[in-house]
């Protein structure tokens, strides 16, 4: 690419977030908020698409590919490429998701 103010000032930006990310209590912040917010989105997508009742086979479905997309990007890749921050935030929050959809099968069960 052309070495233009635009594309110094991306790099610059993507560089200084990497180092930002670098620091282990922040990664593991940003990890554990992508924990909770699966939590969330699982329980908001349970109580939503329960709510009317004629949603609930195709919101299902959608989610199992979701997460059978989420768990071939994860284990689809290397050691070394697991550990990217997007990779394995995007598996704690299928994480977080699919142990909110057990715990709400759980209440709607008792």
């Amino acid at each position: 690419m052309q070495n233009t103010r635009l594309n110094n000032l991306l790099s610059t930006i993507a560089l200084r977030l990497r180092l930002w990310f670098f620091n282990p209590w922040r990664r593991l912040s940003v990890l554990i908020i992508s924990f909770l917010f699966g939590f969330f989105l699982g329980s908001a997508v349970a109580t939503t698409a329960g709510q009317t009742a004629e949603w609930d086979i195709v919101i299902a479905g959608f989610l199992v590919v979701l997460t059978d997309i989420s768990s071939r990007i994860f284990y689809g890749r290397s050691i070394r490429e697991r550990q990217a921050l997007w990779v394995e935030s995007l598996n704690i929050l299928k994480i977080g998701l699919t142990y909110s959809l057990f715990l709400e099968a759980f209440k709607l069960g008792s």
